[in-house]
């Protein structure tokens, strides 16, 4: 079984290698694990996930190869037949039932409720207030309904009520082709991060006052100065329009990025890049920056990020006057050629699906303008851009 589980895990994508696994093997048979299955969990996760990314492929892989493994005696004590969880029909309940529908008082005394069920129950269930099963009031079971229960082998989140529910993934989010939540940006971003040593002499240099100490056979401290982030970073947010239905990803993009990066400067366009950039969206016609002084204010060495869909009419790009907000005296395009001629570590984050992209000629053209240094604006397509940047 174990080795079916290093297959499934390769076969996932999971970069496993066979030191990990023989150390897996030295783990067990030291009784690391004890009897315990969720102990077994924990010990193979640390053991064969290198990166927090691939935690949701290792969930995915663990629960098809061990499902049906026993809990230990701290857990629940009966397993439940897969066909008890099939769906059949749903229950709909009007405000006055749902109100009549009482919580059983805590997690608590609700696991310990459901523990004693399962004990007890021995048969499928379907439609009532009691037993585990589907499509009734019991706080335990599936498509049904209670306003404090667990919720088990449902494929879906249905009434938003579930104190608990026994088949989510915990980590699934950290998948690397899902956009969404701060922390999983940071861990993407976090690549770019460039330190140095600068300054006045700080900070304690361990490694160097362990070696002088055992050379000189007395204590001798040696100090560095402080490692410093060094990286600068501009960012151009495209706001409004098409834009709109991103609006919660390039905010949690900019969070990430204002606590990453200690040199950041940030400006809004829309559509496409003019001859003038803001900060302030309310006051974006009375504050601008001209884009020629951005240009000479900040130094090449740079990194810059476009966040923007690239979807927009062509002539916008192409043509003077092409703007759906003013008359530019120049193309579009004019102005991104020479932003990725002056920096040339710059990237365009594209928060559109990528296979949607084709669709637009618009999309292709910038794209060719920065040297297909394109990237979606999911995990993987930000590990991407960052390597892209330290290249």
């Amino acid at each position: 079984m174990l080795l079916n589980f290093f297959s499934e895990l390769r076969s996932a994508g999971l970069p496993v290698s066979l030191k990990e696994y023989l150390t897996l093997m030295e783990a067990l048979d030291a009784g690391l694990s004890g009897f315990s299955a969720e102990q077994f969990y924990y010990l193979s996760r640390a053991t064969l996930v290198k990166d927090e990314k691939n935690l949701d492929k290792f969930d995915r892989v663990f629960g098809h190869v061990f499902k049906g493994l026993e809990f230990s005696a701290e857990e629940l004590l009966a397993t439940i037949p897969e066909e008890w969880l099939t769906k059949l029909t749903e229950k709909f309940l009007t405000a006055e039932e749902k109100k009549m529908i009482e919580a059983l008082g805590g997690l608590e005394k609700i696991l310990e409720e459901l523990r004693k069920r399962l004990e007890d129950q021995k048969g499928r269930h379907q439609g009532g207030s009691k037993w585990v099963g589907t499509a009734g009031t019991s706080p335990f079971g599936a498509y049904g309904y209670n306003p404090a229960g667990v919720r088990i082998g449902q494929d879906g989140n249905r009434n938003n009520r579930a104190v608990k529910v026994w088949d989510k993934r915990e980590y699934r989010d950290l998948d690397d082709s899902v956009e969404l939540g701060t922390r999983n940006i940071k861990i993407a971003l976090r690549r770019l991060r460039k330190f140095a040593r600068d300054g006045a002499v700080e900070e304690l240099d361990l490694d160097d006052t362990i070696r002088s100490t055992a050379n000189r056979g007395y204590l001798d401290i040696k100090m560095v100065p402080e490692r410093r982030n060094t990286v600068k970073v501009l960012i151009f947010f495209d706001v409004g329009g098409s834009m709109d239905p991103h609006i919660r990803v390039c905010e949690e993009l900019f969070s990430a990025a204002r606590t990453e990066f200690k040199h950041m400067e940030y400006f809004y366009f829309h559509n496409c890049l003019y001859e003038g950039v803001w900060k302030n969206n309310q006051r974006r016609s009375a504050s601008r920056l001209d884009t020629w002084k951005l240009l000479h204010t900040y130094a090449s060495d740079y990194k810059v990020i476009f966040v923007g869909d690239a979807a927009m009419s062509p002539f916008e790009l192409t043509h003077p006057g092409g703007s759906v907000e003013h008359w530019n005296e120049e193309p579009g395009i004019l102005w991104l050629k020479r932003m990725a001629d002056t920096y040339d570590k710059a990237v365009w984050l594209n928060p559109a699906s990528e296979k949607y992209w084709h669709y637009t000629p618009s999309t292709d053209l910038i794209a060719r303008t920065f040297a297909q240094r394109m990237f979606p604006l999911t995990l993987e397509g930000l590990d991407r851009a960052m390597k892209a940047l330290l290249r």
